[in-house]
């Protein structure tokens, strides 16, 4: 697919770097400047979940197609889970693939060798029949995942999952880059002790159970000023988060705390 190339110095210097990356592998210019910052910022992050939050966000500035990002982590019992992402309808993308068993981010962690998985059009791929057409209804046409780590032997612990609402949005130069920045998330997380890990489990338990109730709150005050069904409120709480591209949970943070007083 053909990118056009704004008239402004630093987008043609960007696009420059990359076609030299691509074409003989050296990392120069903003993108090695934006890989060294990225290496910067893991190296004193106090928890194993800034420095994977780090790589999260990176991601998103790195690879130019990248809309949504997300890290699916997989646990010894081979139960999915979405603890780091950029947006709650990334979380639902892959939380469709978990109840399908299928999808780019499953698969990542189930294949050999590097562990990449490409999907140019999800809405036409006959590799994911069932959640292809759900998640190409949601905004999203082409997505790309990494194993963690990219050169293990699966089951690998999860994968890097990057979406694009562009048909065959991610050029040959993302998909390098994706590598790399799936070994930062990798290395990071192999780092983990068993302390921390624990910690970080029950961080995200906290949240996740905070982030329920205010979901439930907001469905509520919704349905009574409403007077519509807790799956019409809570259609009404993911359209806005969509639409403002916020958390889910910071939509419904938000109705909760403007509730009128009686």
């Amino acid at each position: 697919m053909t990118r056009q190339v704004a008239g402004d110095p630093a987008d043609r210097e960007w696009s420059h770097d990359r076609k030299r990356f691509a074409a003989d592998g050296a990392i120069v210019g903003p993108l090695a400047r934006q890989l060294s910052e990225l290496a910067q910022r893991l190296a004193p992050a106090p928890t194993v979940a800034d420095a994977v939050r780090h790589v999260v966000e990176m991601t998103k500035v790195v690879v130019p197609a990248a809309d949504l990002v997300s890290v699916t982590l997989r646990d010894p019992r081979g139960k999915f889970r979405t603890p780091f992402h950029t947006d709650a309808l990334a979380v639902r993308l892959d939380e469709l693939q978990y109840e399908f068993g299928e999808g780019p981010c499953v698969e990542a962690t189930r294949t050999p060798g590097e562990g990449a998985i490409d999907a140019p059009d999800v809405a036409t791929s006959q590799s994911w029949p069932r959640w292809g057409p759900p998640a190409a209804q949601l905004g999203v046409r082409s997505v790309f995942a990494v194993g963690l780590f990219p050169y293990s032997d699966p089951p690998r612990m999860g994968a890097l999952n990057i979406y694009s609402s562009l048909l065959d949005g991610l050029a040959e130069l993302d998909r390098d880059v994706a590598i790399v920045l799936a070994s930062f998330a990798a290395a990071a997380l192999s780092g983990t002790d068993a302390v921390e890990a624990a910690k970080l489990e029950s961080v995200q338990l906290r949240e996740a159970l905070l982030s329920r109730d205010l979901i439930g709150q907001a469905k509520g005050i919704l349905m009574e000023r409403r007077g519509c069904s807790a799956d019409e409120a809570f259609d009404v709480l993911r359209r806005t988060s969509q639409d403002l591209n916020l958390k889910l949970s910071a939509v419904a943070e938000a109705v909760v705390a403007h509730q009128k007083p009686r």
